[in-house]
C-alpha cells in the first residue's frame, strides 16, 4: 500500500532535480542548527514558496540527525475530510518526487491498540497536504528515516498527549505541521499570530487550541506533551505570504519552532 502524492506539481515541484534545488536555497539562508538536534519541531505547511523559507529552519534543525534512520511522528490536521479521532492510514509507505519513505508499521500497529481514538482510515489522508508537503523536506535532511504518519480529525490533545507519550521513545522525533491566521489584512495576521506565538510560548494548550491555526489540535497536543514533560519551546522564524507574494491584503501566517529537553 502507497500513499501517492496528492500535491506534488501544486504546494511543491514535482520534478525531483527543481525540487531539491528549491530546498537547498531555503535551507542555505538558514544558519547551522545546534549540536544537539530537538525532540519536536513545528513547520508550515503551505506551498513552498511562501512557507518554504520558514519551514526550513524548522527543518535543519534536524540536520545532526542525519543518517541516522529515526523515527519522525508526522502530525498535522485534516482539511477536507471532517472526522472524530486521529487516523494513521494504512500505507506502507509514502511516495514524494524524492522516492519512497516507510511507515513504521510496527509502531502504527502499537498506537492503534492504545484507544479507539486512532484509527487507521485512508479517506483523510488520500487529498491531505499537512502532512505530504513536510515529506520532501525530511527526506532531504534526514537522508533516512521511519515514518509515523498521523492526521487529526476532532480530537481531545489533552487525552491524545498522555496516550502518545505512551509510545514516544528516547530519540524520536515529533514534527507538527500547522499555519497560524488565514486571509486577514497583514498587520491584522501578524497581532494575530503574536498572540498565538506568546501562547505556544508559555505552554498554553487550551490557548493553542483555541487559536486561529490550521493545526490546532496536532500542535496542541505537542505543547501538552512539552508541558508533561519539561520541553522547553523557542521561536525559530515567523513571516506572512507577504513576505514573500507582495501582496498584504489576504495573507496567511507562518511560524518555525523547536522543542528542546
Amino acid at each position: 500500500m502507497i500513499r501517492r502524492p496528492a500535491v506534488a506539481g501544486a504546494f511543491y515541484p514535482a520534478d525531483p532535480e527543481e525540487l531539491v534545488s528549491m530546498m537547498e536555497v531555503f535551507l542555505s539562508r538558514v544558519p547551522q542548527p545546534p549540536e544537539i538536534p530537538p525532540v519536536a519541531v513545528v513547520a508550515p505547511h503551505a506551498g513552498y514558496i511562501y512557507s518554504g523559507p520558514v519551514a526550513a529552519h524548522s527543518f535543519k534543525q534536524l540536520l545532526p540527525l542525519r543518517g541516522k534512520n529515526v523515527r519522525v511522528f508526522l502530525m498535522g490536521p485534516s482539511h477536507y475530510v471532517p472526522f472524530e479521532g486521529v487516523s494513521t492510514g494504512s500505507y506502507s509507505y509514502w511516495k514524494t518526487p524524492l522516492g519512497l519513505v516507510p511507515v513504521d508499521e510496527d509502531k502504527v500497529r502499537e498506537i492503534l491498540t492504545l484507544s479507539d481514538l486512532f484509527i487507521d482510515a485512508d479517506e483523510p489522508l488520500i487529498r491531505e497536504h499537512s502532512l505530504e508537503v513536510e515529506l520532501p523536506f525530511l527526506q532531504l535532511v534526514l537522508d533516512e528515516f521511519r515514518l509515523v504518519p498521523l492526521v487529526f480529525g476532532f480530537v481531545d490533545p489533552f487525552r491524545v498527549a498522555r496516550l502518545l507519550l505512551k509510545v514516544v521513545e528516547p530519540g524520536d522525533v515529533i514534527v507538527v505541521s500547522t499555519d497560524l491566521s488565514h486571509y486577514h489584512p497583514d498587520s491584522i495576521a501578524r497581532a494575530i499570530d503574536s498572540r498565538t506565538i506568546e501562547m505556544a510560548l508559555r505552554g498554553d494548550t487550551e490557548g493553542i487550541l483555541n487559536a486561529e491555526a490550521c493545526g490546532s489540535h496536532p500542535w496542541a497536543t505537542l505543547v501538552e506533551m512539552a508541558n508533561l514533560m519539561g520541553w522547553t519551546p523557542r521561536l525559530l522564524a515567523y513571516a506572512t505570504s507577504a513576505d514573500t507574494s507582495g501582496d498584504a491584503s489576504r495573507v496567511v501566517g507562518y511560524a518555525a519552532f523547536r522543542y528542546d529537553k
